[in-house]
């Protein structure tokens, strides 16, 4: 569903794990700072907001949004690392960088969360322009800093239902 007829910040909270004791980071790239700075407030407070403690949250930031897979993947290495959150944001310009920074850190992200077992979280906004950015940085659409947020805690519940299943 494109996020113009949802609103990023409004999501079902039905059957969430106890992350009181998971620890998570959240990757944040420095490029369009103004629209990341925003989106990590977003999911800092929705992991406060719904359990997590602000001394098992760390934070790293990275230059660009290309970056995050990196980054993430020195997180999710660590072994007390228990989930990553990666937030950009890469406006569409006049040329297609867009579609190839946008494609690279999606699977970048996409392999760490494979290689690690961990949840790797995408949290970039692909917009068209500044104004979209901001409509779901906590504008108008809500935050996507928070939908990544709860979907970190509804993956590693996920995870949680998936390890401890026993026949």
């Amino acid at each position: 569903m494109a996020s113009e007829l949802k609103n990023l910040s409004v999501f079902s909270t039905d059957h969430l794990p106890d992350i009181s004791h998971r620890q998570f980071a959240i990757v944040v790239a420095e490029w369009n700072a103004e629209v990341t700075e925003a989106l990590f407030s977003g999911a800092y407070q929705t992991l406060i907001n719904y359990g997590a403690k602000a001394e098992n949250i760390v934070r790293g930031n990275v230059p660009g949004s290309f970056e995050l897979s990196l980054g993430a993947q020195w997180f999710a290495q660590r072994t007390e690392i228990d989930a990553v959150i990666a937030l950009g944001c890469v406006i569409q310009g006049e040329t297609k960088h867009n579609d190839y920074i946008n494609h690279a850190v999606a699977q970048g992200l996409t392999n760490v969360g494979l290689q690690t077992g961990k949840p790797v979280i995408f949290g970039v906004l692909t917009p068209n322009n500044q104004q979209q950015a901001l409509d779901r940085a906590g504008g108008v659409h809500g935050n996507k800093g928070d939908e990544a947020a709860m979907t970190a805690i509804k993956m590693l519940g996920l995870q949680q239902q998936v390890y401890s299943f026993h026949n």
